[in-house]
C-alpha cells in the first residue's frame, strides 16, 4: 500500500516532460490501445530514441513493440532494423478477433522495418534479447522480459 500512496503523491506527468537522460531503461507495456497509440507519438519516438543512443535499454512486451514500428534513431535508420524481436504474433491477434480491427499487424510491420520477427509458441513466453534491444512477445512475457532487462542492465554496469 505504501508503493501506491506514493505514487498517489507524486502523481503522474506527461511523457513530454520526461527528460530521457534521467533513464537507464524504457519499458513500452502492451495493450490494444497502443496500436493507435505509440507509433506515430512524437515523445514515445524521443524517449526510445534517447535512451538507446545514450547507451540505455529499450524494451517492449505485448503490444509494446508498437512503440518500435516508426522508432527511428539521429541517423534516420529504423531501431529495429536488422534486429532480432518477439511481439504479438498475427495468429494471436487472429486467435483474438482482433486481426481486422487494429490498423496493423505488429509482427508484419516490425518486418517491414527490418526487423527479424521470432515468434515463440502461442499464448506462451517468449523474449527475445538482441544487444540492448529486449523484446516479449505477450503478456506471459512479461515477467522474463523483465527478468531480462535487469540483466542486460547489470552487464552495462560490469
Amino acid at each position: 500500500m505504501a508503493f501506491l500512496a506514493a505514487i498517489e503523491e507524486a502523481g503522474t506527468g506527461r511523457l513530454a516532460d520526461v527528460d530521457a537522460s534521467r533513464y537507464d531503461a524504457v519499458l513500452y507495456a502492451g495493450g490494444h490501445g497502443t496500436m493507435w497509440d505509440f507509433p506515430d507519438d512524437p515523445d514515445v519516438i524521443r524517449v526510445g530514441r534517447e535512451v538507446y543512443e545514450r547507451g540505455g535499454v529499450v524494451a517492449a512486451v505485448c503490444h509494446g513493440p508498437s512503440a518500435l514500428v516508426n522508432l527511428t534513431l539521429s541517423d534516420g535508420s529504423y531501431l529495429v532494423a536488422g534486429k532480432r524481436v518477439a511481439a504479438f504474433t498475427n495468429e494471436e491477434e487472429r486467435l483474438r478477433g482482433v486481426a481486422d480491427v487494429v490498423p496493423f499487424l505488429l509482427a508484419d510491420k516490425l518486418v517491414e522495418r527490418g526487423a527479424e520477427h521470432e515468434p515463440g509458441a502461442t499464448w506462451q513466453a517468449q523474449v527475445v534479447v538482441d544487444g540492448r534491444l529486449a523484446t516479449g512477445q505477450n503478456p506471459a512475457s512479461a515477467a522474463p522480459l523483465a527478468e531480462r532487462v535487469l540483466d542486460v542492465l547489470a552487464e552495462r554496469r560490469d
